[in-house]
């Protein structure tokens, strides 16, 4: 297929978006107090909350198990074990369960389950409908089923791991709706500083949750865990209903400053929302599948950490449940600095520097899944020595931190119009690793050795490499000159239907 380049793709190269003075003077708006970034902050409090409510069971799972049950080799771990307070006594009045490990892992991968179902048409139906509500009720339903938890546990396993399932099809509109809802919101030489604002939440709800889940359960019980995250998750829908619209036109307390600067900046590459969606186009486009290989090899490891480094951290480095948490917090703390400072850093290089967009986002996505690999393994080197162990794990998830501002949004990039859908897809694959990259890794360490663990950080870290190796030679960063012609030929097809066929570019298939 001969493709010649679009419009946006030239001037891209040749003329800054800063410098195309000819086209029109776009004034800024100003930052402080503006509509685009109070949505920023209010989408990065939804993640936060998505994310806890994601993560908050994994350690409540601990607190959940019959003790006397699940005790056996406890005590037991590679390395020595470190000391730790003694745990206060309190009316414990909370139930307990027998579950194997066989139930427990069923229980804590169902949400991915539910998750993939609703990636593809999360993004069709913020597109058709709007994101505002579609996110909101996501999340609602989240919340919603977590403040059910303690119900549904106390019934059986099997129904624990239904709501579980029904929160991940909740959850599973969020990332595809707000991509969406980007695509009419984020200048473009504003994107990745408003993205990874927004979906900063999501590590920042991880480092609050773990830690914080493990001191709820230790002074209060595991179903306060519950309560109080889902208390947490009513207040932001609130918020989010009252103060949030789906585009800067339906929105009532903007300034007319900041409407005409999206909305102009926006101009030529939004199309109107219209029922037609180029399938064909959209999954035979190389630069797509680019952003799916990069974003299933990112999850691979992040997922593999998410879920099973507690366990690392108490099977081989010995370390309390109190400690655990608090520590298998650092790396996502990390994770979370870079990728709000990696988004000011990616803009600046693009604004400032005039650095070509492709550039940046190739730049960032090597640094964000190169590096992670090189420390994982050398954490996996690091034998008993705690402290290298914990540095190293800590680096590779922060430089994760930077690929936020690279194929993590480059789906504005490519396909404006269609950001919503294009990261439903790439979010079913990388959704994968979720379900299967956990069971793989404790398949290969049952026995719990070191020289296991180090095969696990070895094969994360492969395909981490794999992913931004094969991101680099087919990522794009310009709007699909297909797409755009395609949008442009119904565009004046809507005017004049002989027109647009007399005018309508070749297409070489």
């Amino acid at each position: 297929m001969k493709q010649s380049a679009s419009d946006s793709e030239t001037d891209d190269y040749e003329r800054p978006l800063l410098h195309r003075k000819q086209d029109g003077d776009i004034v800024r708006a100003p930052v402080l107090c503006s509509s685009r970034y109070g949505l920023a902050i209010l989408s990065c409090y939804g993640f936060f909350v998505a994310y806890a409510l994601r993560v908050n069971l994994s350690v409540a799972m601990v607190d959940m198990l019959n003790s006397s049950s699940s005790s056996s080799g406890a005590n037991d771990s590679v390395c020595p074990r470190h000391s730790s307070p003694a745990r206060p006594k309190h009316n414990h009045t909370a139930s307990v369960y027998d579950w194997d490990s066989e139930t427990q892992g069923w229980i804590l991968g169902s949400f991915f389950y539910g998750y993939i179902i609703t990636q593809i048409p999360g993004g069709y139906l913020a597109r058709k409908y709007g994101a505002k509500w579609l996110l909101g009720f996501g999340i609602l339903g989240t919340v919603i089923f977590t403040l059910l938890t303690p119900v549904a546990a106390d019934l059986g396993a099997g129904y624990l791991i239904a709501v579980r399932v029904v929160e991940g099809i909740g959850e599973g509109v969020t990332f595809p709706a707000m991509h969406a809802m980007w695509a009419s919101w984020a200048p473009p030489l504003e994107r990745s500083r408003l993205l990874t604002i927004s979906y900063a939440g999501a590590q920042l709800g991880t480092v609050v949750a773990l830690p914080l889940s493990g001191q709820i359960c230790f002074y209060l019980d595991w179903t306060y865990v519950f309560y109080i995250f889902g208390a947490v998750g009513l207040l932001w829908f609130i918020l989010w209903v009252f103060l949030v619209s789906n585009s800067p036109s339906s929105h009532r307390r903007i300034s007319e400053t900041e409407r005409t600067y999206i909305t102009a900046s926006l101009q030529n590459e939004l199309s109107p929302t219209s029922d037609y969606i180029p399938w064909k186009s959209i999954l035979t486009s190389v630069p797509l599948w680019a952003i799916v290989v990069a974003h299933f090899s990112y999850n691979w490891t992040f997922y593999t950490l998410l879920t099973l480094l507690p366990t690392y951290m108490n099977d081989i480095l010995g370390f309390s449940i109190k400690q655990n948490g608090m520590l298998s917090a650092l790396p996502y703390l990390g994770c979370w600095l870079l990728s709000m400072g990696g988004g000011q850093l990616a803009d600046y290089l693009r604004e400032t520097c005039l650095f070509r967009t492709v550039i940046v986002r190739k730049a960032f996505t090597i640094v964000g899944m190169m590096g992670p690999a090189v420390f994982l393994v050398a954490a996996g080197y690091t034998n008993c020595n705690y402290i290298m162990a914990v540095i190293f794990l800590t680096i590779s998830s922060s430089l994760g931190g930077f690929s936020a501002s690279g194929f993590n949004i480059n789906h504005l990039d490519i396909a404006p119009s269609y950001a919503g859908i294009l990261l439903g897809i790439t979010n079913s694959f990388a959704t994968i690793p979720g379900m299967v990259g956990p069971v793989i890794a404790r398949s290969l360490t049952k026995s719990n050795t070191i020289l296991e663990w180090r095969t696990v950080f070895f094969i994360s870290a492969g395909i981490n490499l794999f992913g931004a190796l094969f991101y680099t030679l087919f990522g794009k960063a310009t709007a699909q000159s297909l797409w755009c012609a395609i949008k442009a030929v119904r565009r004046r097809a809507s005017v004049s239907p002989a027109a647009a066929r007399l005018s309508a570019p070749a297409q070489s298939l």
